[in-house]
């Protein structure tokens, strides 16, 4: 195809980016992967219990049937005994790296500030665990959150599933199991940047290629990890890529926010679009001039606060907080 030329960064962004690319380079591949599995993700590595405001336990349960058990990070306002609504929360990281401590600042201030439980599951990293184990174990986390929900003070009833970049792309397909499972009934689905479709073969992909966070390159080398020789060919599980789901109907209401800078751009988009397009309900922002995790890398940028911003409206709207 003629690549168009790419939509430029934000200023505030591009100045951040500038900074950030000796340490985030634009490309992964698998041999880069062992540093970057060591690396504190924009400071995210922090004390979870913000000196003592949140209750932080770590729970061991079963994880999917004939497999190894799993680990449940769960947090709460400390001293609160009132059953809360709980964020059911996914890790990004490409399907490749993070761990379940990797939760985005502004998701572990909403355990206080929107008085919820957060619950972020651990789950098993490809290449050594491919698909179908990353999503399972997300699967049989959420199960074990909705059946044991008093056990840890949560609503069962309330339930939302939240995820970024590959996060975002677990958080689609568990929302999708959750449907054709007859599994716990969430009440929506919070999709920052989802990493969505192996095909890695949209215009925005073609665009970014080389530049920015997170690139075609690092794409492939993401989705062959966890897909192996089945990535873009016919017959990948809409649970493996939830870009191939042929039915997007009956799915809780989708928060779809992705930047105008970054290979996600057009999958997500295309995603919102037809979940509209089933009759579904979906909420879709796209940030002009934002790569991939602006938000996180960039928290100060006048667009990262304005994306951040539109995501707790939307979730005071579904939680009723």
């Amino acid at each position: 195809m003629t690549v168009p030329t790419p939509p430029p960064f934000d200023p505030e962004l591009a100045a951040a980016l500038t900074v950030m690319a000796e340490f985030v380079p634009p490309s992964l591949t698998l041999e880069t992967l062992p540093a970057l599995r060591g690396a504190d993700f924009a400071g995210l590595g922090e004390d979870l219990s913000r000196g003592g405001a949140i209750d932080v336990r770590e729970l061991t349960v079963p994880g999917p049937e004939g497999e190894p058990d799993i680990s449940l990070l769960v947090l709460r306002p400390a001293g609160e005994e009132a059953t809360l609504p709980a964020l059911y929360h996914i890790h990004g990281g490409g399907m490749i790296m993070g761990d379940n401590r990797l939760i985005p600042t502004e998701m572990v201030d909403m355990v206080v500030d929107l008085k919820l439980a957060l619950v972020s599951v651990e789950y098993r990293l490809a290449p050594e665990h491919p698909h179908p184990a990353p999503v399972e174990d997300c699967y049989a986390g959420l199960v074990w959150t909705a059946k044991h929900a008093d056990e840890i003070g949560v609503d069962p009833e309330r339930i939302l599933v939240v995820g970024a970049s590959a996060g975002g792309g677990l958080a689609a397909a568990v929302a999708l199991l959750a449907r054709d499972r007859g599994g716990p009934g969430l009440i929506g689905q919070m999709l920052i940047c989802p990493m969505i479709d192996d095909r890695n073969d949209t215009v925005s992909s073609h665009q970014m290629a080389g530049l920015g966070v997170w690139d075609r390159t690092s794409n492939d080398t993401g989705w062959t990890a966890l897909l192996g020789d089945r990535r873009g060919g016919p017959d990948v599980s809409p649970y493996a890529a939830p870009a191939r789901a042929t039915d997007l109907s009956g799915l809780p209401p989708a928060f779809v926010d992705v930047g105008s800078a970054e290979t996600f751009r057009d999958e997500d988009v295309a995603y919102a679009t037809r979940i509209w397009q089933a009759g579904g309900v979906a909420e879709l922002h796209v940030w002009p001039g934002g790569f991939h995790g602006f938000d996180m890398m960039a928290p100060q940028a006048a667009i990262s606060q304005e994306a951040k911003a539109a995501r707790l409206r939307w979730l005071r709207r579904i939680l009723g907080a």
